[in-house]
C-alpha cells in the first residue's frame, strides 16, 4: 500500500471521531488526534490537561502577536505545534488518519490525501450528545453550538478558507442518513477506489 492521508473534519456529535477511529483500524493505520496531545505534553513539558485546555482553540486577537514569527499565544503556539507534528509525519511518507487540526488544508499538496467531512442532522447529534455526556435535549445543544463555533474559529484563524466550506474536503457526507457503521462502510469503498485510482497513475 502506498502512503494514504485520511483527513477528517466534522461537526460535534456526528461521530467524526468515531468514524476516524474506525477508518484507522480498518486501513490498519494510525490516528492522530488525542496522540498529538500527548506529543506536545512530552515535548513543551507541559501537562496533558493542559495541552488539551488549549487543542483546537481559537486564539485570542486582544492577546495575540506575532514577533519574529512567534507568537505570544499559547494557543497559537500549540496549533503550530500540531501542523508541524502532522506535517513531518506526512513528508516522512507514514499513513495516518488525522481528525481536524485543519489538516485538509495544511496537507493539501499531498497527493495521498483523502479530505472528509462529517455532517449529520441536527435531532440526531443531539441524541448522540445527549446520550453520551448523558445531557438534557437544551444542554445538548448547547454544547454542540459551542464546539461548532470555536471549531469554526479556530479553523478559520489558522487557515485562509472557512470551515465546513464544501470546496475543501473530497467528500462530505452525512452520517445521521446510514448511521454510523454503513457511513463508514462507505467511506473505506470510496478510500479504496482512490487508492486504486492513484495507483494506475
Amino acid at each position: 500500500m502506498g502512503q494514504l492521508i485520511i483527513s477528517v473534519g466534522r461537526e460535534f456529535g456526528s461521530g467524526g471521531r468515531v468514524i476516524a477511529e474506525t477508518l484507522a483500524e480498518r486501513f490498519g493505520i494510525p490516528v492522530y488526534d488525542r496522540h498529538l496531545i500527548t506529543e506536545i505534553a512530552t515535548k513543551t513539558g507541559m501537562s496533558e490537561e493542559e495541552v488539551e485546555k488549549y487543542n483546537e482553540t481559537p486564539k485570542s486577537r486582544l492577546v495575540s502577536r506575532r514577533v519574529r514569527g512567534y507568537s505570544n499565544s499559547i494557543e497559537d503556539n500549540i496549533a503550530e505545534m500540531q501542523f508541524d507534528f502532522i506535517r513531518k509525519k506526512a513528508e516522512s511518507g507514514e499513513s495516518f488518519v488525522v481528525v481536524g487540526r485543519c489538516s485538509e488544508v495544511k496537507l493539501k499538496d499531498f497527493s495521498s490525501l483523502v479530505s472528509l467531512f462529517i455532517t449529520g442532522d441536527m435531532d440526531k447529534k443531539t441524541e448522540r450528545v445527549m446520550n453520551i455526556y448523558e445531557l438534557d435535549r437544551e444542554s445538548a445543544e448547547d454544547l454542540i453550538a459551542e464546539k461548532d463555533r470555536k471549531r469554526k474559529k479556530y479553523h478559520n484563524s489558522h487557515t485562509d478558507s472557512e470551515w465546513g466550506d464544501v470546496r475543501l474536503y473530497d467528500l462530505t457526507i452525512n452520517s445521521s442518513k446510514l448511521g454510523i457503521d454503513k457511513t463508514v462502510d462507505f467511506l473505506e469503498g470510496y478510500i479504496r477506489a482512490r487508492m486504486d485510482n492513484n495507483s494506475q497513475k
